[in-house]
């Protein structure tokens, strides 16, 4: 048990295919944090999870010694102040509220439009999106350039090693090699285009937390697809 001795309770609500769910579960491995984690069933959620989140009524919730943390980046920064090192965020304050831009970055511009392209009903609603999905990864490409002097500081956004900005990212690595499988759509995989992004994208796939935790990709390729399916469903004409 990291931070704090033995008598630490730790628990996670999640569920496998959430990107915000993983890169909670992500921070927690880095720590070594010892926790239970509760995979739950977002169609018929359980007391415990709307308990613990009234408002959004969604995961992850984190639950550290009976009190709760809801909201992921917000999880993140809490393990990393609850727990020991090693730190995600880092102690320099312009370094920190640098990092925290690209963090917001990274939910806000380009996971904000990938998930209405997740969720689109038609492929000419899908294209859409993954335009401006596209647009926001070339400007990522560029935060990562500036984070790690155009790679000669390391090929993490924390430099040599994973820090906060690496850990959010890390929950869609499985959704990005989904997403090629899917539509062909290569996002930090173009090494011509993002070739930051591509070595940062190997790098990351090859540290133990995310060989220990990153969903099969196979079984993401099927979620989605499923997902895809259903929004089509939904948005068809009736006859």
């Amino acid at each position: 048990m990291a931070g704090g001795g033995g008598d630490e309770e730790v628990t996670l609500l999640g569920h496998w295919g959430s990107a915000y769910v993983t890169r909670v579960r992500l921070a927690l491995q880095l720590k070594g944090v010892s926790y239970s984690y509760v995979e739950e069933d977002l169609r018929s959620k359980s007391d415990l999870l709307l308990r613990c989140n009234p408002v959004h009524r969604a995961v992850p919730i984190l639950i550290h010694n009976g009190r709760p943390v809801c909201e992921s980046q917000i999880i993140l920064q809490y393990i990393d102040e609850a727990f020991g090192p090693p730190a995600l965020l880092p102690a320099d304050p312009h370094e920190r509220a640098i990092a925290r831009f690209w963090a917001a970055y990274a939910d806000d511009v380009l996971g904000a439009p990938w998930e209405k392209a997740y969720r689109a009903g038609t492929e000419e609603e899908r294209v859409g999106w993954m335009r401006q999905v596209m647009a926001a990864t070339d400007a990522l490409e560029q935060g990562l350039s500036e984070c790690t002097d155009g790679g000669r500081k390391g090929c993490f956004f924390g430099g040599e090693r994973v820090g906060f900005v690496d850990v959010v990212l890390g929950g869609v690595v499985p959704l990005v090699h989904a997403t090629v499988e899917i539509s062909g759509d290569r996002l930090f995989g173009d090494a011509g285009r993002t070739p930051l992004l591509a070595a940062w994208l190997q790098r990351f796939g090859e540290l133990d937390a995310a060989k220990a935790l990153l969903p099969d990709v196979d079984r993401v390729v099927d979620y989605v697809r499923m997902i895809h399916a259903k929004n089509a469903a939904v948005k068809a004409p009736a006859n």
